[in-house]
């Protein structure tokens, strides 16, 4: 037999010994010929040899007792740590590394860095990489990867732009992580930017790249670039996994293509729960309550846990419309399944706000043991839009009193509140404070809160000096709050000021140009009344049609204006004639002012009554008992006749009526509206 020669037979004989057994065999022998610790290049091979057959604690003890350790000891250490996701001790051995003078190569480089990247420890990743360039690995292709992921993950995007660009040979990862990263950083149009520059360098993109850009298109609402990656990987027979399909759903659902969106998750032959929150979310967010809430109980159904974005949109949808039945259940779920934190919290105080349980949603923002500003503003808001301005006031300077500064979101609730509750001298002290002690400087927003303050309060000439005072150009929601105090109040000549600034803006919501044409209609200015309504024509744009909604029995019943439809109408009609009586009889004149001045008086009166809120009061009056309390949403501010008549009806009925329009709540309650008619 040949004597055992080490320097020829240790390496093979290593590779092909695939048991603990046999290794630890060959580990004694080194051990009782001294060449374990000579400190051999084979006590590498040992280590990396425990690490092949996944020995790690064993690799580590031969490791820890070498009396020198290379570089290929410490990668193959490396690599295992790596590999069993332990970056804090991938980090430790590259230190030790450094300590010890081991050179590192461009494996240690690159994996050191990807350590740093799974920390998102920008600091220490620098540091590696300022190291590489130091040992002559600034081109290195691997290394370059590694630093251009690094400073992708860590949103740190002008700098992996950079890295980008010296890196020889870009491959289809390092345009991944360019889409990617641009993508998670919000900057969307920079990665649609780089596919642009990718295809231009003729490399085709994979499953990874489209998916980012799937996302890129759903963030920016470009639908029309959303079908066409989504055409480009039908063609390519690119694989479309479920991640990507619910991508598509969430692009779709996003940007209002409902029909689309459904269709792609119809399709699906599997879904998670992610799958049902982006079509939920979707369908909330484009104002499709009904089908959010049905698909909300269908995913239930499915045996689907509810997860943070599906409740979140549930609570939205709810909110939308006042399904408190709903929203209370949503409440109860989350109160028995998951920890209240300050995202669900702030959700409930809003559905409860919106729903017209203010007290309820104080009672949630009391229960947060961490309050955030973002809660302090929704509970701020919420006291806002009920008119309780000195509530909004007095919990604004409690928050004062805390670790926390307003922010410009918490004077627009501010501002909007005292103007809700015409608290005048307040709005101005909010608005001081906010310039003078908080140093925010005001944006339109909050210009045009404080318009909309001393307009509502008849300052109007006080507002237009505001106005002059801006420092920039007053945009379309400015003139638009002038123009609203003008038609209340009847101030003509400033009102056409606004008017005619409101139109020059050239508007696309079609409520801004009604607002326009009642005020001229109010200043019987026929001709431009006329003109406003041919532009509405020839843009193709029309009046919103008002809606109102009521929840009768954990049940939501929806009525339009004139709304014959509905089952019970005969007896709705006959409790809206006999109401009509009771307030005749007490003073009651219908207000037709801003009916179309060519119909006949008679008919104006018969469309002023059977407005959307009417309907639902009287529906709700009929099926629910004595002294229960109505809550009627409406997707249009109330009308001035509606709102006085529902002051009539509260009275006769002896019930509390809260209406939720566009702007705010009105609680109508013994003939009196809580607005103080600051509607």
């Amino acid at each position: 037999m040949r004597p055992f020669q080490w320097p020829k037979d240790l390496k093979p004989l290593l590779l092909r010994f695939k048991d603990r057994a046999s290794i630890a065999k060959i580990h004694a022998i080194m051990i009782s010929s001294g060449t374990f610790d000579r400190g051999t290049s084979f006590n590498g091979q040992l280590v990396a040899s425990y690490i092949r057959i996944g020995d790690i604690e064993s690799a580590r003890l031969v490791f820890d007792k070498s009396p020198h350790r290379a570089v290929d000891a410490y990668n193959a250490m490396i690599i295992a740590y790596s590999r069993k996701v332990c970056p804090l001790e991938v980090i430790k051995l590259y230190k030790q590394m450094n300590l010890e003078g081991a050179r590192p190569d461009s494996s240690t480089f690159t994996l050191a860095l990807k350590a740093c990247t799974s920390l998102l420890d920008l600091d220490m990743g620098e540091k590696i990489r300022t190291n590489a360039v130091k040992c002559g690995y600034e081109h290195d292709m691997f290394v370059g990867s590694s630093v251009l992921n690094l400073y992708a993950k860590c949103g740190q995007m002008d700098e992996a732009m950079g890295v980008f660009e010296k890196i020889p040979g870009r491959d289809i990862v390092a345009w991944t992580t360019m889409i990617t990263g641009f993508v998670q950083s919000g900057r969307v149009s920079d990665a649609i930017w780089i596919y642009r520059q990718m295809q231009k360098e003729g490399i085709e993109g994979d499953g990874v790249v489209m998916l980012g850009l799937i996302q890129a298109c759903a963030n920016i609402g470009d639908t029309k670039m959303g079908l066409s990656v989504h055409g480009h990987m039908i063609r390519r027979d690119l694989l479309i996994d479920v991640v990507v399909q619910t991508s598509l759903v969430d692009l779709y659902a996003k940007n209002g293509q409902l029909e689309l969106s459904s269709r792609m998750f119809r399709n699906m032959s599997h879904r998670n729960a992610v799958s049902w929150s982006a079509l939920i979310s979707g369908c909330a967010q484009n104002g499709f309550v009904g089908n959010a809430l049905e698909l909300l109980k269908e995913m239930q159904s499915f045996g689907f846990e509810l997860d943070l974005v599906s409740l979140m949109s549930g609570l939205l949808a709810c909110s939308q419309v006042g399904f408190l039945k709903l929203g209370r259940s949503i409440h109860g779920y989350i109160m028995k399944r998951l920890d209240l934190d300050q995202v669900l919290g702030t959700a409930l105080i809003d559905m409860y706000s919106k729903c017209g349980f203010l007290s309820n949603g104080r009672a949630v923002f009391e229960l947060l043991s961490s309050k955030d500003l973002i809660s302090w503003n929704t509970m701020i808001a919420s006291y806002g839009i009920h008119g309780q301005g000195m509530e909004a006031l007095s919990l604004f300077l409690h928050m004062t009193e805390t670790d926390l500064k307003p922010d410009h979101a918490t004077f627009a609730s501010l501002l909007s509140a005292c103007s809700h509750s015409g608290l005048v001298e307040e709005g101005k002290y909010c608005f001081d404070r906010m310039v003078y002690e908080f140093n925010i400087k005001p944006s339109e927003k909050h210009y045009a809160c404080l318009v909309d303050l001393l307009a509502r309060a008849g300052r109007v000439e006080e507002a237009r000096d505001l106005i002059d005072s801006m420092t920039t150009d007053p945009g379309i929601a400015v003139w638009v709050a002038l123009l609203l105090g003008c038609h209340i109040h009847r101030k003509l000549l400033t009102g056409e000021l606004a008017a005619k600034k409101v139109l020059e803006l050239k508007p696309d919501n079609p409520g801004i140009y009604a607002l326009v044409s009642n005020f001229y209609a109010a200043a019987r200015k026929w001709d431009e009344f006329a003109g406003v309504r041919k532009v509405m024509k020839n843009t193709g744009m029309k009046k919103v049609p008002g809606y109102s909604v009521v929840e009768v029995h954990g049940k939501l019943h929806a009525f339009l204006m004139e709304d014959k439809s509905h089952p019970q109408y005969e007896q709705i009609a006959g409790m809206l004639e006999k109401l009509e009586h009771e307030m005749t009889a007490m003073g009651y004149i219908p207000n037709t002012e801003f009916v179309l001045h060519n119909l006949e008086e008679e008919v104006k009166v018969k469309m002023v009554c059977s407005h959307s809120e009417r309907l639902a009061i009287a529906f709700g009056l009929l099926n629910t008992g004595l002294g229960t309390r109505l809550l009627i949403t409406k997707n249009l501010r109330v009308c001035w006749d509606c709102h006085e008549a529902t002051k009539f009806i509260s009275k006769i009925v002896n019930r509390e009526i809260v209406v939720r329009d566009v702007k705010r709540f009105h609680h109508f309650k013994d003939g009196v509206c809580s607005c103080g008619d600051y509607w």
